[in-house]
């Protein structure tokens, strides 16, 4: 059960005395005086709950939970510490508590220390990743460490997310009966606040190299089944991140300007000459060798609020262009308008030179039955 592994007598210890005795109840009674709650004065107390009705095992499990909740609290605190001792406090404690892991009642209590625990050694994290019971009952903060380390347990938990996502998408898209709820009528904020979005925001944290996989499962996903969702979906990560100010995964993502310069344009409805120029500038600054980078651009830009924005933006300028007797050709904004939109055919050639070394097989399966 555990409790033998730090030397307190659990159920084997009272199974062998009461095989072995002459007298079990006697036997019990040395057991509950020795393993009891070490406080004289409560003994006489005792039998005050026994006449009005109160179990001791009610008794003895309220005492534990409020020990519990104390020793939770306490462990939090310490957590909210920063600096060396903090991270031997917690080392020790998590070395002493493990073994009672398997333990239900005080499972919390370690997985409380795991949660504050910055770094947790890999003889910790195997045990959590071979029993599905424990690994169930870690907190997302102990499981990314687990992820960084294990792509495939990584895509089990990732891919119904991304298939709801989907759905959700296409159910709304395809609704005809609903005439409130359109399609495009939410704006950039309050479509990534949604469930998915805001789980998948969680699951990563501030971890690049979570951030890099989920990515990396959106680049291959998008080329295997053309779903422009996916693009969506990148869009609206990499913009939920920037608003929880993520820093360590937004000043590394080279996509990150662009796709924050063009949703404030989607969310304004506007783009002006200053913002046309930006996008155009980022995409004029890739150089050659940054395929990849060009990709991840043309994946904002088949973003259906993207190109619904593009093609509104465009009609907009001929309309004007329209009742003003003026050419297109001498519009400056419209070829700024338009030169992004040349860039939705660069993933045709990134997607030759992409190979799926990344993507976990069966998650790649999964998600291509949905389509078959």
């Amino acid at each position: 059960t555990g409790l033998e592994d730090i030397g307190v007598p659990g159920q084997l210890f009272l199974r062998d005395a009461l095989t072995s005795c002459t007298d079990p109840l006697k036997a019990i009674e040395e057991f509950q005086l020795e393993n009891g709650i070490l406080l004289p004065s409560l003994r006489q107390m005792l039998p005050l709950l026994d006449l009005h009705g109160v179990r001791r095992l009610d008794f003895h499990t309220s005492v534990m939970e409020e020990i519990r909740e104390r020793l939770i609290q306490h462990i939090n605190e310490i957590g909210q510490k920063e600096g060396r001792e903090r991270d031997r406090k917690l080392k020790e404690l998590l070395s002493k508590s493990f073994p009672l892991v398997r333990v239900k009642p005080l499972r919390p209590v370690v997985m409380a220390i795991l949660r504050n625990t910055t770094h947790i050694d890999d003889k910790y994290l195997r045990v959590l990743v071979r029993d599905r019971d424990l690994y169930n009952d870690t907190d997302t903060e102990v499981k990314r460490q687990i992820w960084k380390d294990n792509q495939s347990l990584f895509g089990d938990e990732v891919s119904p997310l991304l298939s709801q996502y989907i759905k959700e998408k296409e159910n709304v898209l395809f609704d005809h009966n609903n005439l409130t709820n359109l399609f495009f009528t939410p704006s950039p904020k309050v479509r990534r606040q949604g469930d998915v979005v805001q789980k998948l925001a969680h699951m990563i944290g501030n971890s690049v190299k979570l951030y890099d996989m989920v990515l990396q499962f959106l680049r291959t996903l998008f080329l295997r089944t053309r779903n422009v969702h996916y693009c969506t979906l990148r869009a609206e990560l990499l913009m939920a991140l920037h608003d929880l100010e993520v820093q360590d995964i937004i000043s590394v993502d080279p996509c990150h300007k662009f796709t924050w310069c063009l949703d404030a344009c989607i969310r304004e409805k506007n783009v002006d000459i200053k913002r046309s120029r930006e996008l155009q500038g980022f995409l004029d600054s890739i150089k050659r060798g940054q395929e990849q980078v060009l990709g991840d651009l043309s994946m904002t830009l088949c973003d259906p609020y993207a190109i619904n924005f593009l093609a509104t933006s465009a009609m907009k300028i001929l309309q004007h262009l329209i009742n003003n007797e003026g050419l297109p050709r001498v519009s400056s904004e419209r070829m700024h308008l338009y030169r992004p939109a040349l860039f939705l055919q660069s993933w045709d050639f990134h997607c030759k030179e992409n190979n799926k070394r990344s993507m976990p097989s069966h998650l790649v399966s999964y998600e291509e039955s949905v389509y078959t």
